[in-house]
């Protein structure tokens, strides 16, 4: 009984750490980013329209490196160096989620920050340098935006409700998707794309957005503004309405109120 309460009081120790690296690690690199943006940086493709940046890569090494000084044996899946380590802790990074649109000086991408502990995601932090907004979520707690507590819309009409979405880079998807955005285009008040997964879903946690949706997602995509979202209160699945993974690729995020409206409408499309 001893030892277990010990490991317990360990466990809690490293996620209070882990969520001040997080937030510190967010913070810095997000300035990073904005003190850097509209300056002669690199740019290079991953694809066809899939870009990366030499900000991406720099603003990922400025957040391992902070990482691994304070949690030298956690695994780290990053996006631009792939996973590393063996540790039940696993750090999941987007350094710079929105890439093509800092590429093209709009003002819309963020740091993308959560820790998962033997397949559940337990902390996640999102921070846009742009607005100064950054928002957190830990389990067990309530999703804040500059700490302060936020909550999903309470609209229950699709017909009133704005989404968004994304559109990935891989043309099969892209037309996949096309489909259901005509659909929702008909059915809902209006429908945005702004380019970055982490900013929608946090967006939809704080009320701005009603829905989202999204296929052919990375979990760096979407660890962090998965988790704020569900502690704001959203309700996160597959297209079909069942439980989702960050690792699943496809995501679908509402109020709650309109979810079965939107679940109708993307098995219809």
């Amino acid at each position: 009984m001893g030892r277990d309460k010990y490991v317990i009081e360990v466990d809690e120790m490293v996620l209070e750490r882990a969520r001040e690296v997080a937030r510190e690690s967010a913070l810095e690199a997000g300035r990073f980013l904005l003190q850097n943006l509209r300056t002669d940086f690199r740019v290079s493709k991953k694809g066809r329209i899939d870009l990366v940046t030499e900000m991406d890569l720099r603003s990922e090494e400025m957040i391992v490196r902070r990482i691994r000084s304070e949690f030298p044996d956690h695994r780290i899946l990053a996006e631009e160096q792939g996973e590393r380590g063996e540790s039940s802790w696993k750090w999941i990074i987007d350094p710079l989620d929105g890439t093509t649109n800092y590429a093209h000086g709009y003002r819309f991408f963020c740091v993308s920050i959560a820790l998962e502990a033997d397949g559940e995601v337990l902390l996640g932090a999102v921070y846009d340098p742009v607005t100064g907004e950054l928002f957190e979520a830990a389990k067990g707690e309530p999703a804040t935006l500059n700490g302060k507590v936020i909550g999903v819309s309470t609209e229950r009409e699709l017909g009133e409700s704005l989404l968004c979405t994304g559109f990935s880079y891989k043309s099969e998807a892209m037309r996949r998707n096309l489909r259901h955005f005509e659909e929702f285009l008909l059915s809902a008040r209006a429908v945005r794309r702004d380019g970055s997964a982490a900013l929608d879903l946090c967006y939809l946690a704080c009320g701005r957005f009603d829905g989202f949706w999204e296929i052919a997602l990375n979990p760096w995509d979407v660890a962090a503004g998965k988790l704020i979202a569900e502690r704001a209160g959203a309700r996160v699945s597959r297209f079909d309405g069942m439980d989702c993974s960050i690792y699943d690729g496809e995501i679908l995020a509402s109020n709650g109120r309109i979810h079965e409206q939107m679940t109708e409408l993307l098995k219809s499309g």
